[in-house]
């Protein structure tokens, strides 16, 4: 990791507008952190500082539960081989490519510089298709996600997409803690939740945590962010 450790959503805010785009592209934003982390959460406050921001989350791209079925991996869902790899890079390219009018043409586009990509619903663990459009007037687009920074499995080539990158780094308690809580609001049991916590997210976190160096900053909030 080569930046700054930032203690503020609003210092973060700062990095970004300060940090310039390509030439004809997008700005592109990427907020890296493990299960719990505190990701979501961060990439909405950066969305409401940042005028003419969108927000882009990567769990719109995790397989189908029945995909995941035939593969054997459903009881890894979230694991780095659990999402459409393609489809987010793809999505990605789009993304930048669309502040250049002449490049809106390419896949995902739908008319000049806008961008459609799959949301998620955690009630049923589906993606939602087309629920996400980024239109035209979003100069800056902030992406959230684990595997981001990943440099294996087809998520290498996320990575040049990015014009600056942001690790969320919290304690392991608080990021359990918040984890059990939000498997419980979405179904599980506490003993169910748990174990998912401490089981597959705790071994994605684990390999997340490796792509902490690749990061251009980190972000280290006071851990009451949920």
């Amino acid at each position: 990791m080569t930046g700054s450790t930032l203690t503020s959503v609003a210092a973060a805010a700062e990095v970004i507008a300060a940090t310039p785009a390509r030439p004809g592209r997008r700005r592109l934003v990427g907020i890296v952190g493990s299960p719990g982390a505190g990701k979501s959460t961060i990439a909405a406050q950066l969305v409401e500082l940042l005028p003419g921001s969108a927000l882009l989350p990567m769990d719109g791209f995790h397989l189908p539960q029945a995909t995941l079925v035939e593969l054997g991996r459903r009881d890894r869902m979230g694991a780095a081989d659990t999402f459409d790899v393609p489809g987010f890079i793809e999505a990605l390219a789009a993304l930048a490519a669309a502040g250049d009018s002449g490049d809106a043409a390419s896949a995902g586009l739908r008319g000049p510089g806008t961008v459609i990509a799959p949301g998620f619903d955690r009630e049923i663990e589906e993606a939602v298709p087309g629920a996400i459009v980024i239109g035209p007037d979003a100069s800056t687009v902030i992406v959230e996600g684990n595997y981001l920074l990943l440099d294996s499995g087809g998520w290498e080539a996320a990575a040049q997409h990015f014009d600056v990158t942001f690790f969320v780094d919290v304690s392991r308690a608080t990021r359990l803690d918040r984890l059990i809580q939000r498997h419980v609001r979405f179904g599980k049991s506490t003993a169910d939740a748990t174990a998912w916590a401490t089981g597959p997210d705790e071994a994605n976190a684990r390999l997340i945590a490796t792509t902490a160096e690749r990061a251009s900053h980190r972000i280290a909030l006071p851990e009451t962010l949920g």
